[in-house]
């Protein structure tokens, strides 16, 4: 189910409220790009500063638009473990396919923190998990051990989103792990180095902008075409260095508003992207063929 290219899509707004008609469209454009899946809600997504409600809105607009033909991975994770139930359980009643569950950010809870944290999301809800380390974000890693003993005592709990930069960790992780436990990229710039060492594809950022291209360089390599997936990696790199400008979501939302899909509002305390920034993410789209 984990495999291939699932897009962190952003969350749209106008004038500070939701734009569900730019989020259907974005939806239906992820699925005719080809991506294996979407991931609404995630940090790219904005998640911190929505509501509850509108929090489960974006994820039953997106299983809405997404219609059954590619799995919903809805993002509710939390760093209090009740909010996270009440997400995951919300999100599974409005028909999500799985759950990407972050780790707990700002409180730091140690590695048997973690371990409870995930364990009684996981036995609270059917989806399938998967985590999500990102310790730049968190504060925090979920260590290998704690992956695998979660891997080992919950059956739901099968994929790992892996933000941490590190080629060892990966290498690290699916030494440890069952074969059938899934690790994703979390960083476009190093999906190639991670599929090398035994990841299956990213969630990824670029491919908000470009969802055929990225989904390519993914399937390129696990179809063993590794030159093909090392030449669209070339290609594409400038894209995933300048998404990345400033904090994400800012520059991606501003690629998609340039592109004409949405508005390139964020809510506070995110602020719009600089000038500066605009004209070099505005260069970089013009030379990926994404704008004329």
């Amino acid at each position: 189910m984990f495999k291939g290219t699932f897009t962190a899509i952003v969350t749209p707004f106008h004038q500070g409220q939701l734009d569900e008609d730019a989020l259907v469209r974005l939806v239906r454009s992820q699925v005719k790009g080809g991506v294996s899946g979407v991931v609404p809600v995630g940090t790219t997504g904005e998640s911190p500063t929505l509501d509850y409600d509108e929090h489960i809105r974006v994820v039953e607009l997106t299983v809405k638009s997404v219609a059954g033909r590619i799995p919903v991975i809805a993002g509710t994770g939390a760093n209090s473990t009740r909010e996270a139930i009440e997400l995951t359980q919300r999100a599974e009643a409005a028909g999500a396919d799985a759950s990407l569950q972050v780790a707990p950010y700002y409180n730091k809870p140690t590695q048997e923190g973690l371990y409870q944290h995930f364990r009684a999301i996981a036995h609270n809800t059917r989806l399938p998990l998967m985590l999500y380390s990102i310790p730049g974000r968190c504060g925090i890693e979920i260590a290998v051990e704690t992956v695998a003993r979660l891997a080992a005592d919950c059956p739901n709990i099968v994929s790992i989103k892996e933000a941490g930069g590190s080629c060892d960790r990966v290498s690290q992780l699916r030494a440890a792990l069952p074969p059938k436990f899934t690790i994703l990229s979390g960083d476009d710039s190093i999906t190639l180095p991670f599929l090398s060492v035994g990841a299956s594809g990213v969630v990824s950022v670029a491919s908000n902008v470009a969802p055929k291209a990225v989904s390519q360089m993914v399937e390129r390599f696990l179809k063993g075409d590794l030159k093909g997936a090392q030449k669209l990696h070339a290609k594409l790199y400038p894209l995933f260095r300048n998404l990345f400008i400033e904090t994400n979501p800012v520059p991606v939302k501003a690629a998609l508003a340039l592109m004409g899909e949405i508005d390139p509002e964020v809510r506070l305390p995110l602020v719009p992207i600089s000038g500066k920034s605009l004209a070099i993410l505005d260069q970089t789209l013009r030379q990926q063929g994404l704008l004329r």
